[in-house]
């Protein structure tokens, strides 16, 4: 039992935490986040809790403030290195606004980014988290930079698309493999060599081998003994026999009458003899392969790890604003995330909803009593605003996707 209990807090005092923000200390994260000067024209960021929350101050977060812009800010970290421990990093994104094409991810970068300058080209080490744009993107970006090319997850992973706060948290592992959960369960894992083209193939086709000339792929072929029948070729048209000239018709004014086409029932097609079992068929030709060259094993052995962590950052762009960014979380213990999870994001989701419930619940009955005193009927009113929001919604979003697909080049 002491020997257990040893372990288990040997264990416990072995995690660490690199870098942990809930802002809970007032003003004071102005100092940890450093704003970009790259443009002049960022959006700002705020910290509040929303328009609905659990509790009004764990719930404080960064949140975008303004529509349609760029936004770019960072904080500094312990400096962190995963090639020989996990990797863990976790936050919290709760898009209230409704959030109609803008990301919520971030990008961790080495201890080399001028924060003052980041911006969509700063060279980053991993980019993840939620982003939407329109009903065709919804995803979880997971992205490992390796030799300075940004590879994306060949996986599709769906992300919320709610206002509520929802927790996303990837886990990198030494041995290769990686985890990606969402409210604290998993929802994707696998390896990054099989997940990601970032290495060349193992294998490739032989360059100096051909397909013999006389190698038979054919399993039909025509029956050498088959002969077309002497009857068989007639016209597809012939004229038709119950048509008659016209009374009136002047062969010298109308020319010289003839019979109108009509499909001949006789007609069979084109011959083709039928078909019989090739009996020199050796199948399909495979093309062989040899081992590639330019793939290395030690290679795949560092892939997603990095000498170096030593700033998160947010690089966005939204076009409606009010994101709220929230828990971040870099550690290298998957037990204590999933912990951190549900003393922050965890403790307050219920009282949130119920929240976000009563505020709709209190304007459905505001709304019922207008309209009663109006003499309308709040429901058919409620279905117009709500086409005409959806009219101007589908508008704004084709109007913002090309700006959004610009950024989005620079993943």
């Amino acid at each position: 039992m002491k020997l257990l209990l040893l372990t288990a807090l040997l264990g416990a005092a072995a995690a660490e935490i690199f870098f942990e923000e809930k802002f809970d200390d007032g003003e004071a994260w102005e100092s940890r986040w450093i704003q970009s000067e790259h443009k002049d024209d960022l959006g700002q960021f705020i910290v509040s809790s929303g328009k609905f929350y659990g509790d009004v101050e764990k719930d404080k977060g960064l949140q975008t403030s303004q529509d349609a812009k760029f936004y770019a800010i960072s904080a500094k970290h312990t400096a962190v290195s995963n090639k020989d421990k996990p990797l863990v990093v976790q936050f919290s994104v709760k898009h209230e606004q409704n959030i109609d094409c803008g990301g919520g991810y971030i990008k961790m970068f080495d201890c080399g980014m001028d924060q003052k300058d980041m911006h969509g080209e700063s060279p980053y080490n991993i980019m993840f988290g939620p982003d939407i744009c329109g009903p065709g993107t919804k995803k979880v970006h997971v992205i490992f930079s390796h030799k300075g090319k940004n590879h994306l997850i060949k996986k599709d992973i769906r992300c919320k698309d709610d206002v509520f706060s929802h927790l996303y948290t990837l886990v990198v592992n030494t041995d290769g493999t990686y985890e990606v959960k969402i409210d604290n369960e998993k929802v994707e894992s696998g390896s990054l060599e099989e997940d990601w083209d970032i290495l060349p193939p193992k294998m490739i086709k032989d360059p100096e081998a051909k397909k013999p000339e006389d190698w038979e792929d054919r399993a039909k072929i025509d029956d050498p003994e088959d002969a077309k029948p002497e009857d068989f070729d007639k016209p597809e048209h012939i004229p038709d026999p119950d048509a008659t000239k016209a009374e009136d018709w002047d062969d010298d004014m109308d020319g010289e009458w003839e019979p109108p086409m009509i499909d001949n029932p006789e007609f069979k097609g084109e011959w083709k003899p039928r078909q019989i079992d090739n009996p020199a068929y050796k199948g399909p030709w495979i093309h062989p392969e040899i081992d590639n060259p330019e793939y290395n094993a030690d290679d795949a052995k560092d892939l997603g790890k990095y000498d170096e962590f030593c700033k998160v950052g947010l690089d966005l762009w939204q076009v409606k604003s009010g994101t709220i960014f929230d828990n971040f979380l870099i550690s290298d213990d998957p037990a204590e995330a999933s912990k951190h999870a549900e003393e922050t994001w965890g403790a307050t989701k219920d009282a949130e909803k119920k929240m976000k419930d009563d505020q709709d619940e209190e304007e459905r009955k505001k709304a019922e009593e207008e309209a009663a005193a109006a003499g309308g009927d709040p429901e058919e009113d409620e279905d117009e605003d709500e086409d005409a929001d959806d009219i101007d919604e589908e508008d704004n979003v084709i109007a913002d996707e090309d700006e959004e697909e610009g950024h989005h080049d620079e993943l």
